[in-house]
Order: structure tokens, then sequence, then C-alpha cells
């Protein structure tokens, strides 16, 4: 797969090369997840009353814990510099999970 005439492979190696600290790569093994997740939880909100806390705190506790890693890390997140890091996170907590990352 490719994203921006890159592949995928390439953007994950950088990825990970500024998500080297314990702690940065801990929140975002947490964090991605979290994100991810919230994000049909939104979804499903419109049509179940009372369900957007969830979603809400899932996504505002995700995104946290992206920002407190890369304060631990001494680095910005990729996505200050390529918008397309946002759909880089997902992949990498993937290659992560399998080993790969």
């Amino acid at each position: 797969m490719r994203l921006g005439g890159r592949p995928m492979d390439e953007w994950i190696r950088q990825y990970s090369g500024s998500h080297q600290h314990p702690v940065n790569r801990a929140c975002h093994t947490a964090g991605i997840p979290l994100i991810a997740l919230s994000l049909p939880l939104f979804v499903a909100a419109v049509f179940v009353a009372g369900l957007w806390p969830l979603p809400l705190a899932m996504f505002v506790v995700g995104w946290a814990l992206q920002f407190v890693g890369h304060y631990f890390e001494g680095k910005p997140p990729e996505f200050f510099h390529d918008w397309r890091f946002l759909f880089v996170g997902l992949r990498w907590w993937l290659a992560k999970i399998r080993g790969r990352a």
C-alpha cells in the first residue's frame, strides 16, 4: 500500500523513528486505539442516547496520551510536519503489536 507516492513501510519507519522513548511508545500504544475506537462510537452515539460521553472521553484521553508521550520524546508529533502522518499512527500501532515496529 502507498500513501502520497511512498510505500507504507517507509511511512511507518519514519514514524517509528520519532517514537523511540519508552514512555512515548507506551502512550501511543494505549492512545492510538482509544482514538481509533472512539470514532465509530461517535457515529453510534448519534443513534444511542447518552453514549456520547464515552467516545468523547476516549478521544480526549487518547490525544492527551499522544502529547504526553511527545513531551517525553522531546519532539513534536510527525503530523505537525506532514498531516498525512495522522493516517500512519494506526498502521504503526498494528506493526508494533505484531512486533514489526
